[in-house]
């Protein structure tokens, strides 16, 4: 059964963790013809010279150029965290949502001095450009749908409403995702995060980083899902978005549990799980 592990909360930073198949753990040779009528998993395929920058990508049998893809983007409040964290969601993906590539990836994290904006997502461009140009070997389309958690909810927003410059995001889902940098309720956690990541936190680039300043009435469908006494994330971050999003016409679901916080299990995990299956199925 898919399980939410509670989060953990380090310092200033938001920390969530989660706790295939295919005929191949490794990475094939570029000559490699990879078979689009039987699965594979490719694992810590490198998009770039650093150690972090790697990714896993589980291929369904029976492929063709219209095999849509789900591109899922840990938390750990932009320092930490690791794709194996989403591995109970990917596992859950593969079983219930087969006929759709999975991508789980890893990023360079921010640390101090070393901010995550633009680096985090400029990492989550250079993938999407690979799976471009692997989009022959790999049988797969250009058509992607984002899911994060924490952190990664956030960039996952972000990088679908300001970075997706051709249009191939379909939809994009959030767990407890920060979206909005300017938002009183947020300024005393995050404020202090962007002094650490060595940046002066204007009110231009908490804007330019916050999804809620940055979708649009052409941004792609959205979900959100939020806990009512999550200590990390004010509830504002999630109605708020719920409000822009409407306000803009974007299509979207928006669910609040009341009595939960940076995470959740038992019957609202269900619930989350269904409507987000619900919403991929529909709108990717």
């Amino acid at each position: 059964m898919l399980k939410f592990s509670k989060l953990f909360f380090i310092g200033f930073l938001i920390i969530f963790g989660l706790t295939g198949c295919s005929d191949d753990d490794t990475n094939p040779e570029p000559q490699t013809i990879i078979d689009p009528s039987e699965s594979y998993q490719l694992l810590n395929v490198s998009y770039g010279n650093d150690s972090d920058q790697v990714y896993d990508i589980y291929l369904p049998p029976n492929r063709d150029l219209n095999t849509k893809v789900i591109v899922l983007v840990h938390g750990g409040g932009w320092t930490s965290g690791d794709k194996a964290d989403m591995d109970d969601i990917k596992d859950r993906l593969l079983i219930d949502l087969p006929e759709y590539a999975i991508v789980n990836i890893n990023y360079r994290l921010a640390s101090q001095g070393v901010s995550p904006f633009p680096m985090q997502l400029n990492d989550i461009t250079t993938v999407i450009s690979e799976l471009k140009t692997k989009q022959t070997d790999y049988t797969i389309s250009q058509d992607y749908g984002f899911l994060g958690i924490s952190a990664g909810a956030h960039l996952s927003m972000l990088w679908s409403y300001s970075y997706d410059t051709n249009n191939d995001v379909n939809m994009v889902g959030s767990i407890v995702g920060p979206t909005n940098f300017t938002d009183p309720a947020y300024s005393s956690i995050v404020n202090p995060a962007f002094l650490f990541f060595g940046v002066a936190p204007s009110v231009e680039f908490a804007e330019q980083y916050s999804p809620f300043h940055q979708v649009q009435t052409t941004s792609p469908p959205t979900i959100l899902f939020y806990g009512g006494m999550d200590n990390l994330i004010p509830t504002s971050q999630g109605v708020d978005m719920d409000a822009k999003l409407t306000t803009l016409n974007v299509p979207h679901q928006f669910t609040l549990y009341p009595n939960e916080g940076h995470g959740w299990e038992g019957t609202n995990l269900l619930d989350t799980w269904t409507k987000l299956k619900a919403f991929v199925e529909i709108h990717h």
